[in-house]
């Protein structure tokens, strides 16, 4: 029976899961899904886990269930493509002969000394819970920095101030303004909405180094009681130790197939492939879309077709709270409560209604 691995049960993989599952799967193939937690995790959520407005429920979805679906949780420590095993933390391994990489991202700190030390992150589950805790047990008046304006910086700093209006946030930027990526009409309509609520902007910001509870802007120190980095992120270690192409951000050069050049048998997905577009949870889901088509072919020994469709990203929301959001659809900018609970209905499909 061939075998097919994925690694790491995030957007891309939950999304190859629900197209080979329940009745797509060939009768001679078997999946093992390959995971830290139990659970597939929202991480477009963990800014709102890690401000304490939602809960950790709210952002964990149950794998699917089927008689060839393994689920094996560990920690991932080396892939080894010449004997096509998986290596995990408690020295087992793990064979494949399909292997289907997702294996996310982490916090990228560009040299800066002290980041990794002293900083909170928003990157797994487990770091969210944390951030939660070091936040939510600040005293009234304590300062916390937040380094890195765009999605995430955004969304933690409003979502900060509705669970904790009682703490001072100050949003470190290194731009003229904040959501760089988005029409300057969003980044206005949000920086008015933090003025409006006591959210400093630090614009043109360069950190230089961390200390613990102190952030040093152009080498300026600034008191801090907690300091958030959502200032850039980086493949997973396991992918960036890999030795296959990469692009100038160290995420692997693929086919247009989405496999390894050297290697048909392996697929990398999200955050750690290669792609024209920004990596987002969207672009992961239009991925594994496609390599669920290609496997079934390869698996059928059919011919593949002469080239993929585009994927097609619908558009990016973000939120401001519970009742204000922004975003731009169908390459329309919107704001306000319409762009939140675009959102949130978003989530709650995405949630209760799958595939």
């Amino acid at each position: 029976m061939k075998k097919l691995v994925i690694l790491g049960g995030g957007y891309g993989g939950m999304r190859a899961l629900e197209r080979l599952l329940p009745n797509q799967l060939p009768d001679d193939v078997s999946i093992t899904l390959i995971d830290r937690v139990p659970y597939h995790c929202l991480k477009t959520e963990y800014y709102a886990l890690a401000a304490g407005t939602i809960s950790d429920q709210q952002v964990r979805v149950a794998y699917p269930e089927h008689p060839r679906l393994e689920i094996k949780f560990g920690e991932i420590t080396g892939i080894d493509l010449e004997n096509k095993k998986v290596t995990l933390l408690d020295n087992t391994s793990v064979r494949y002969d399909d292997l289907i990489i997702g294996l996310g991202c982490e916090d990228k700190y560009h040299n800066v000394p002290g980041a990794n030390e002293f900083t909170l992150s928003i990157q797994t589950i487990e770091k969210s819970r944390a951030t939660y805790q070091a936040l939510n047990n600040l005293s009234p008046g304590s300062v916390v920095g937040i380094v890195g304006a765009g999605l995430s910086g955004v969304e933690i700093a409003s979502e900060l101030y509705e669970s904790r209006p009682d703490l001072n946030i100050k949003l470190f930027d290194r731009g003229n303004h904040i959501l760089s990526a988005f029409p300057e009409r969003l980044s206005m309509y949000v920086e008015n909405w933090f003025n409006s609520n006591g959210i400093e902007i630090i614009s043109h910001s360069n950190i230089t180094r961390v200390e613990e509870n102190v952030l040093f802007n152009h080498d300026e120190p600034i008191p801090c009681n907690a300091i958030v980095w959502t200032a850039g992120i980086q493949p997973n270690k396991i992918v960036r130790d890999m030795d296959v192409e990469k692009d100038p951000q160290g995420r692997v050069v693929l086919t247009k197939y989405h496999n390894l050049p050297s290697d048909e048998h392996v697929y990398v997905v999200g955050d750690c492939a290669s792609l024209p577009h920004a990596p987002s949870a969207q672009l992961a889901e239009g991925q594994a879309e496609q390599i669920v088509q290609v496997l079934l072919k390869r698996w059928k020994s059919e011919e593949l077709p002469e080239s993929l469709p585009t994927i097609k990203l619908k558009g990016v929301l973000g939120s401001l709270g519970s009742k204000h959001g922004f975003g731009v659809v169908a390459d329309r900018a919107i704001t306000g409560r319409v762009a939140r609970l675009l959102k949130s209905g978003i989530l709650w499909m995405y949630k209760f209604h799958r595939g």
